[in-house]
């Protein structure tokens, strides 16, 4: 019987979830990967023939709750939980099934697959701070005893991470009595369950996280899952735009060396209309120049700006800190780390690179079983 790898992808992470599965083809092209997710793979998503895509019906979706709400989206894979076991004993009867690894946001079919006897790893998407801050969220569950997060007002150390301020924690994870506080907490028990976990990270990107991580410091009371730095997983530049570069690294190309400030603020969040004009004032002042990358209304800030009341950031911070990364020493020395990260990052996932070494061990692990 034919071995296979199963991939288990949110909406939100199916092109993150296909960069995975081509990254473990690329090295071991023997091995058929199966992705399943409830919506299709982006156009040119999957190039390689060794992957392939099993989608799962939409689930009826509950009528008392938002479409656009976390709490919606955190349920879906829930409500999709007998599709997914009609698919994998459906697999199963064609194929073993050596490794099913499921996106973080999927951890309901956490009890399906092992109810299938099926080994079951997870995906971290987000870098190895996350993993550590989720693995010792039953933790803080435990010792933050009767206390909501939204409330606490106060800084909450985690192992392999600086002190994180509780207003900085995912507002899923805010109050105990919301359905998205249950979520986070159960898929952190899951993990901990779990035949290990694969994250997109490399060692000298998150050296830090990655000792606490092996030391076992994030689950105190129990053995740690094997953890695997596999990263970074970044698609190849014109592989999702059919060859045609995109017109802003057109741009780039035409630019000085070192004279361009990238900013991209993610796709969670929000910023007021007065605080994006002030965002703008304060970059056209700083006399630099820069590539803005935002979706309208889903933008967060993840620079060290001194705040305002309200969190506001102002024209005159942001002026401030542009000028102070392009020219000062302390900016030049932020710049030079940048570039070697930059080596770092790619070596990781060259021939024999740390990435590529730990995707060995994982494939190790699975097919030995």
């Amino acid at each position: 019987m034919e071995e296979t790898i199963l991939l288990y992808a949110s909406a939100v992470h199916v092109n993150t979830v296909s960069l995975l599965a081509q990254f473990i083809s690329k090295h071991n092209p023997c091995i058929p990967i199966v992705i399943i997710s409830t919506i299709a793979v982006a156009s040119g998503g999957v190039t390689v023939a060794s992957v392939t895509y099993h989608r799962l019906p939409t689930p009826d979706l509950p009528p008392n709750l938002a479409p656009d709400s976390l709490e919606l989206f955190l349920e879906i894979p829930r409500l999709n939980n007998p599709n997914l076991h009609e698919a994998l004993q459906q697999i199963s009867r064609k194929s073993k099934i050596k490794a099913f690894i499921i996106d973080f946001f999927c951890s309901p079919a956490f009890e399906v697959s092992r109810s299938l006897n099926i080994p079951t790893y997870f995906y971290v998407s987000s870098g190895a701070f996350a993993l550590c801050v989720l693995l010792y969220f039953p933790t803080i569950h435990e010792t933050v005893v009767e206390i909501n997060i939204g409330d606490l007002n106060d800084f909450i150390d985690v192992p392999g991470c600086p002190p994180i301020h509780s207003s900085d924690f995912t507002k899923g994870m805010f109050y105990r009595h919301t359905n998205t506080y249950k979520f986070f907490l159960d898929a952190a028990i899951n993990m901990q369950k779990s035949n290990g976990i694969i994250v997109n990270s490399f060692d000298a990107l998150e050296f830090r996280a990655k000792e606490a991580l092996s030391k076992g410091l994030c689950i105190p009371n129990a053995p740690t899952p094997p953890t695997y730095f596999v990263g970074p997983l970044v698609a190849e530049t014109n592989s999702q735009n059919n060859g045609v570069e995109h017109e802003c690294l057109r741009w780039l190309d035409l630019q000085p060396s070192n004279s361009v400030i990238f900013l991209c603020f993610g796709r969670r969040g929000l910023f007021s209309a007065q605080q994006l004009k002030e965002i703008a004032i304060g970059l056209e002042n700083s006399g630099h120049r820069f590539l803005w990358v935002f979706m309208v209304e889903e933008m967060k800030v993840a620079l060290p700006l001194e705040e305002a009341d309200g969190g506001f950031v102002t024209a005159a911070e942001l002026e401030k800190k542009v000028k102070e990364l392009m020219g000062s020493t302390m900016g030049r020395g932020v710049r030079h780390r940048v570039a070697k990260m930059k080596v770092a990052a790619e070596a990781a996932v060259g021939k024999n690179g740390s990435s590529v070494i730990a995707l060995d061990k994982f494939i190790e692990s699975v097919t030995r079983n």
